[in-house]
């Protein structure tokens, strides 16, 4: 038996007993190290995507841990290699697959939502899945892999080259992971963040961050491009007032990269992008270059990955630090010790 942390109900979670699964052909069994909570797993926890995850669910994607064993036909890996997990799986058939998208295929199994997560003391895997770490990489740190491979695919999505002036709105665990890959593209960045201490960490980062709620962003970017405006803007808030801002700080032919889950439709001023002639991108998910990518980034302290890391807590504290990601406050990003369901938290 293994212990896990499941979703079953709005706002409900639980950690209980579950039967670990051997790895069939072409699969591994692994033992998670640690998991991190992202903005999905708080969208889940609210019950925001009933319609898609069939309670009780095993959640968590954000992970690193080793290898445990494996199943029949897989070849390269063995028990202890150190790893994560790229938790994409897609059918190879649709349209999207056939272009070459596969990330984004029709019929996705996104595994933390869609089938089983890592918040789990082993987890089964496709042997596909998983992406190699560096031994000297810390598995706490390696847990930032994945969040750092959305921002590796958000900032190619945008097309950031060197010299370009990018703003990012939003700047928590993904919005800062942005400016750290478009500063290392080359990028100069700003960052717009309503919370002190975030924008406390990202100037401690040499990221200058600014304050929406009292500092004109728009003018300061003014001041800042002598009057030009962004080459790039990303909308990471989630919020009305993120996309007006990003909207607002463009230059002619600038671009916005939507990478926030917006729960609803909103307003876009649509003559500011006929006006300006902008450019809007979504980005979503990654691929295995954007992995690879990213485990490098996070290796060579590129991305300082233990200075986002707020909170480790053990397994079975996990449903609480969901309730402290959703109230705030001075938190950037917890991770889960799924080897330790004993030890108290630990900052």
């Amino acid at each position: 038996m293994t212990l896990a942390v499941r979703y079953t109900a709005a706002r409900t979670l639980d950690t209980a007993p579950a039967e670990a699964r051997p790895p069939g052909p072409g699969e591994v069994e692994l033992a998670p190290a640690f998991v991190g909570i992202c903005g999905t797993d708080l969208h889940i926890f609210h019950g925001d995507m009933d319609a898609r995850v069939a309670a009780p669910a095993v959640l968590g994607h954000e992970m690193s841990g080793r290898v445990v064993r494996v199943g029949a036909g897989v070849e390269g890996w063995q028990a202890g290699d150190a790893v994560t997990v790229m938790p994409l799986r897609w059918d190879g058939t649709c349209p999207a697959c056939l272009m070459g998208n596969q990330h984004v295929c029709h019929n996705l199994d996104f595994l933390g939502i869609d089938s089983p997560g890592a918040m789990q003391q082993r987890w089964t895997v496709p042997a596909s899945t998983l992406v190699r770490l560096p031994e000297s990489l810390p598995l706490d740190r390696a847990a930032l892999v994945e969040p750092t491979a959305v921002a590796v695919h958000d900032v190619g999505r945008a097309g950031v080259r060197a010299g370009e002036r990018v703003v990012v709105v939003g700047g928590g665990p993904v919005g800062l992971l942005i400016a750290l890959v478009a500063r290392a593209a080359g990028a100069e960045v700003r960052v717009a963040e309503l919370s002190d201490h975030r924008r406390l960490l990202a100037g401690e980062l040499g990221i200058t961050a600014w304050d929406p709620a009292s500092d004109d962003v728009s003018a300061l970017v003014q001041e800042w491009t002598q009057g030009a405006g962004a080459d790039v803007a990303f909308e990471v808030s989630g919020a009305a007032g993120g996309v007006e801002t990003a909207v607002d700080v463009l230059r002619v032919r600038g671009r916005l990269c939507l990478v926030a889950i917006h729960p609803r439709p909103r307003e876009v001023n649509l003559h500011r992008f006929f006006w300006r002639e902008l450019t809007l991108v979504g980005a979503r998910l990654y691929d295995r270059s954007d992995f690879e990518r990213a485990v490098a980034l996070v290796a060579d302290g590129t991305v300082p990955a233990e200075r986002l890391i707020s909170k480790v807590v053990p397994l079975t504290e996990a449903p609480a630090a969901f309730e402290a990601l959703e109230g705030g406050g001075d938190v950037m990003k917890i991770l889960v010790d799924c080897a330790d369901d004993t030890r108290g938290a630990t900052a």
